[in-house]
Formats: structure tokens, C-alpha cells, sequence
């Protein structure tokens, strides 16, 4: 929801500059996705892609899905009082117009990201591909 609104922003965070709006919006971003989905703010958001369930919230920080001691009852191996993310995952997988993007492998996490806006890594990202999208046709 919010991705086409920042993209379109992109003028303005190149004209402040993006480390310049990393704090604040880095903050933006912890409030808004810790309250709604317990977001440990690794600086590569996967929550499109894991059933909007945070696959960070793992105790084991596995991205692609669940470890072989998923309980029965669906709960944590570790924290048997917990639901695994993973089975929470799938299950908000199935609810998602995309869903099917749970079977994409994630790469690992590079935990020199942790804290950063994986928004504005994104505006970045799609903003470059888009610059290069229109060179090339040039």
C-alpha cells in the first residue's frame, strides 16, 4: 500500500537525501510495522513474502520457512508456548493476493541492515531500475 506512494517520492528523498531520511523514517517504518506485525526491523523486509508474518520473530532467524521441530500443535520448538511465524506465515499466505510468493527463497539476513529503512532501500531500488529501464529504450 505504501510502496507506490514512496516510489512517487523519490524526487523528494533524492533531493534530501537518503541517508538524511534513514533515521526518520527508519523510525516511521519500526512504528508502524512493530505495532502491526511485530517487526524486528532487519533492513530487508520479507513480510510481503512470508504471510505478513515476520520471519525475524524466528528464534532460530530462519527465512525460508520452518526448522523440523514445529510442534503438533503448530508451536515453536524452542518456545513451546508460542505459534511458529512460519505456520502463522502460511496461514496469512493463503489469505494474500500474492500468496504464492511464500516459495520464494529469501537470501540470507545481513544483519549490517538491522535498523535500516527497508522502504527507502526499496523507493531506491525500484527507482534505479526504472532510470535504467528508460536508458536503455533511449
Amino acid at each position: 500500500m505504501f510502496e507506490p506512494v514512496l516510489v512517487k517520492l523519490h524526487p523528494v528523498w533524492n533531493k534530501i537525501g537518503y541517508q538524511r531520511a534513514e533515521k526518520p523514517m527508519s523510525k516511521i517504518e519500526q512504528a508502524c510495522k512493530g505495532l502491526l506485525f511485530d517487526c524486528k526491523m532487519c533492513g530487508q523486509c520479507a513480510l510481503s513474502s512470508t504471510g505478513m508474518s515476520c520471519s525475524m520473530n524466528c528464534p532460530k532467524n530462519l527465512r525460508n520457512g520452518p526448522c523440523g521441530g514445529v510442534r503438533l500443535n503448530g508451536n515453536c520448538e524452542v518456545y513451546a508456548d508460542r505459534r511458529c511465524v512460519w505456520v502463522e506465515g502460511w496461514k496469512g499466505s493463503q489469505k494474500m493476493k500474492n500468496g504464492d510468493r511464500i516459495f520464494a527463497v529469501q537470501k540470507p539476513v545481513d544483519f549490517s541492515q538491522q535498523g535500516s529503512s527497508s522502504w527507502l532501500r526499496v523507493v531506491r531500488q525500484i527507482s534505479k531500475n526504472k532510470e535504467q529501464t528508460r536508458e536503455k529504450s533511449q
